[in-house]
Parts: structure tokens; C-alpha cells; sequence
């Protein structure tokens, strides 16, 4: 015998709705779904969870440590807070190896 439970738990997991999206964004999702075997329901739900996951991680946090490679630093006369002079830089005619 079915829990009345176990029936929401049910109905909650598959809910069907309708939903309004541009004709040609729609038949790329069909276009998308027949070449890799899933329906048109399953990409969608993966680019809403995707679309969930990456407005849940936040740009607003820390960012990740950049690498760090062996080297001695910036280059004199380099202004890292100037994206002119980094260009200038490596718009310049010395070798790639004065760079690193």
C-alpha cells in the first residue's frame, strides 16, 4: 500500500510545467537532444542545474590562488597596474625569453 508520502515525494520529483523559450534556442535543444540520444527535457534540466550551480558558487567570493612559477618577478619598469605598459611590453621587439 502506497504512503500518501511517497506519492508527493513522487510528484515532486517529475513536476511538469510549461515554459516559453525563443524558437530558434528550441530547436537547437531538439537539434542537440537527437544527436546525443536524450530527450529535449533532459538538456534542459541540465542547463537550469548547471545554470543553478554556477549562480550558487558566486562570483562574488574569493577568487582561486593564481599559480606560481619560478622566476624573478616583474620585469623592471613594468607597471602591473597599467595594462598600457603591460602591453607595451609584450608588443615589444626583444626576445620571448626576456618575458619570463
Amino acid at each position: 500500500m502506497k504512503h500518501q508520502d511517497d506519492e508527493a515525494r513522487c510528484y515532486d520529483a517529475h513536476m511538469r510545467t510549461t515554459v516559453r523559450i525563443d524558437d530558434e534556442l528550441y530547436r537547437t535543444v531538439k537539434e542537440q537532444a537527437a544527436q546525443t540520444g536524450r530527450t529535449v527535457g533532459e538538456i534542459i534540466e541540465d542547463a537550469v542545474r548547471r545554470s543553478i550551480t554556477t549562480a550558487d558558487s558566486g562570483s562574488d567570493g574569493p577568487l582561486p590562488p593564481l599559480p606560481v612559477y619560478g622566476g624573478s618577478g616583474v620585469l623592471p619598469g613594468v607597471e602591473l597596474a597599467s595594462n598600457a605598459a603591460v602591453r607595451d611590453v609584450m608588443d615589444g621587439d626583444g626576445p620571448v625569453d626576456a618575458l619570463r
